[in-house]
């Protein structure tokens, strides 16, 4: 996720995200999909194959940018439809981790758009209380979460969080900041300085 106050160009950021999923040590390819800001409205891409092998080229300038490759479960269900970001007529989402033994009634192909969906349940204008409700039932209703990191935007928002039990060197996520941009990884942008360890059960919100 990269937001600024200025527009920037999409390129390059996916450059060096396809980087980073091309080299993770789980693998991330089995289709990747962005969501950006165009003219204050959401732009949505998605492709099966893998984001290293897409061109990364032609997408324009924007303001806020949530991407995300997919590592689906079990090798299973790899169809274009299940690759995030989720989306509504408001909210982008996009999820990494992975939960056992979820005992939640809710609508969604995958794990991923079920903890949306649960989450948008209790949204009554605040999504970060939403949020962090949603979690506490997840929670509750889950027999064992291996990691749980999501990131949510509704275009004047971004929100966050973050859980993990295990592998914290693969599940820690992390953050740039600095004046007018905010940037959000599962890893460090290569060849960067200045990134922070996001630390564990964090939920938090950002005002864009």
């Amino acid at each position: 996720m990269v937001q600024s106050k200025k527009s920037f160009e999409i390129g390059p950021y996916l450059k060096k995200f396809a980087a980073i999923s091309k080299n993770s040590r789980e693998y991330q390819g089995h289709g990747w999909g962005c969501s950006y800001l165009q003219k204050g409205e959401w732009m949505h891409y998605k492709n099966i194959q893998p984001v290293w092998e897409d061109e990364l080229n032609s997408f324009p300038e924007t303001t806020l940018l949530l991407a995300h490759a997919r590592s689906a479960f079990q090798d299973e269900g790899i169809v274009i439809e299940n690759n995030m970001p989720f989306y509504d007529d408001r909210y982008v989402f996009i999820f990494n981790g992975e939960l056992h033994g979820v005992r939640i009634q809710t609508e969604g192909r995958i794990g991923a758009e079920k903890i949306f969906n649960t989450i948008r349940r209790f949204d009554r204008g605040d999504m970060l209380s939403a949020l962090t409700r949603g979690i506490m039932v997840i929670n509750k209703r889950t027999r064992y979460i291996r990691a749980m990191n999501l990131i949510l935007s509704d275009k004047k928002m971004i929100y966050l969080a973050t859980q993990f039990n295990e592998d914290p060197d693969y599940f820690t996520m992390y953050i740039k900041q600095s004046e007018g941009s905010l940037a959000v990884c599962s890893e460090p942008y290569p060849n960067e300085t200045r990134w922070k360890k996001i630390p564990n059960h964090t939920i938090e919100g950002f005002e864009i």
